[in-house]
């Protein structure tokens, strides 16, 4: 029996409600996840007698990005970024072709050597802050460049080669083999063949390096003084027992949050990709 068109336009209007209702909630989620990156970017171009002013229209000013780079975080900024793009390229220099030696090695129990690697990234920070220190005493590696980016390939190292494997395991082993026959070597085939199907994997990786280096403060808290300072570290100094400097903590958050997005964007769309893949991984 055919049903009424009443019936029949039913549940189609329902469905937009739905799909309505979808987009109301994704837009408020939106809205509460941006909300402190928001308040925190106009704060830095708020004047310091209005820095805590709700008025959306007001004079904005750039006196405290002025401070900043007339100041000693301009150096401290330029150390993270020396340490954490160089600690990153060295963790993918050495954990991809280490991941890639785990998936075609044909070990038998090279998932629980990934495992026992990932492991070594489980244990908190501070238990390793006594014998980084007092080595680095003993090397001559407290606030250099060199022991901060000793500290973040440790870590780093272990994420790549974890993260990197299941990605050269979804590679068809038989597109090797095809080259092989083409005359490439297994490093030439590695480069010209699997290297660029795991881009992605490469992309998500390398983002996740950065920022885990990029963010860190304890380790540059404790390792290093003035000279190999980075750039959260030199956000506490606008923290005094005076007052808090907000203005140049807005800016100096905001000068922090920067290279990550930038980052980020130019990669999304591997990144995207990178980890819809790494979540799919059987």
């Amino acid at each position: 029996m055919r049903k009424p068109a009443e019936s029949a336009a039913g549940p189609g209007w329902i469905g937009r409600q739905r799909e309505a209702l979808g987009d109301a909630g994704a837009l408020v989620l939106m809205v509460v996840v941006l909300f402190p990156f928001i308040w925190l970017v106009q704060m830095s171009f708020r004047p310091n007698k209005d820095i805590f002013g709700y008025d959306l229209l007001f004079m904005p000013t750039l006196d405290h990005y002025r401070a900043l780079w007339t100041g000693a975080f301009s150096k401290s900024f330029v150390n993270s970024a020396i340490t954490s793009g160089a600690s990153t390229l060295l963790s993918l220099l050495i954990g991809v072709p280490a991941a890639y030696a785990l998936s075609r090695g044909g070990f038998r129990s090279s998932r629980r050597i990934a495992l026992w690697i990932l492991a070594t990234r489980m244990a908190p920070p501070i238990a390793f802050t006594i014998p980084f220190f007092l080595a680095y005493r003993h090397a001559g590696l407290l606030d250099t460049h060199l022991g901060l980016i000793i500290v973040y390939l440790t870590f780093n190292l272990a994420l790549v080669i974890w993260m990197m494997q299941p990605f050269f395991d979804g590679v068809p082993r038989e597109l090797e083999e095809a080259a092989w026959i083409d005359g490439c070597g297994v490093w030439q085939a590695f480069r010209v063949v699997t290297l660029p199907l795991a881009a992605p994997g490469l992309a998500a990786t390398a983002v996740i390096c950065f920022i885990l280096s990029w963010n860190d403060f304890f380790y540059a808290l404790v390792l290093t003084r003035t000279n190999a300072s980075t750039a959260p570290v030199a956000i506490v100094n606008f923290i005094q027992y005076t007052g808090w400097e907000w203005g140049r903590i807005a800016a100096a958050g905001t000068l922090v949050m920067l290279p990550v997005v930038v980052f980020s964007m130019l990669v999304r769309n591997y990144l995207v990709r990178g980890l819809m893949a790494g979540g799919t991984k059987e």
